[in-house]
């Protein structure tokens, strides 16, 4: 069969789990397969999986064995959203790794009972695109990569008489 035979049956999802899994453990990957259609984007952040849909990030998937506390879905929201989504999610609460302050984003404890189900809910207001979750990211100033954006030393200037 020729390569381009095998890649017909082939979803864009498809390539995003296998580049994130080549990169690390995909935590709660039933999420990823929930909102496929949406053909959403991974990067890896903080040792998370952040899930973007378009120019918005909506979710970050955690499930760090070193600091299990937060782990679960983090909802990419804002604080007029969070008595809203509260009603539906009635054990979402903040991130405690962010500080005490209520942030933008919460999550859903993926040691919750009912963590699943509240996933999937998730998801739908994601497919729904629910304009409670997702947030498009502050845009970074263009700078060069690599050791070039470190302060380079100015050399004294050698004047020959």
């Amino acid at each position: 069969m020729s390569k381009a035979g095998r890649r017909a049956g082939r979803h864009p999802f498809d390539d995003a789990i296998v580049a994130a899994k080549r990169a690390q453990h995909v935590p709660h990957e039933f999420v990823l397969e929930a909102i496929a259609s949406l053909s959403p984007v991974t990067r890896s952040m903080f040792g998370c999986l952040a899930v973007y849909v378009e120019e918005k990030i909506v979710l970050i998937l955690r499930d760090s064995r070193t600091s299990p506390a937060d782990n679960g879905i983090w909802l990419a929201t804002t604080v007029q959203h969070h008595q809203s989504l509260r009603q539906e999610f009635p054990r979402m609460r903040s991130i405690r790794v962010l500080g005490k302050e209520p942030t933008g984003w919460q999550v859903l404890p993926a040691d919750e009972e009912d963590f699943e189900a509240a996933a999937l809910r998730a998801c739908q207001l994601v497919l729904a695109r629910d304009a409670r979750i997702g947030k498009v990211p502050k845009s970074r100033s263009v700078r060069p990569a690599g050791p070039s954006r470190r302060r380079r030393r100015r050399r004294p200037q050698v004047r020959l008489r």
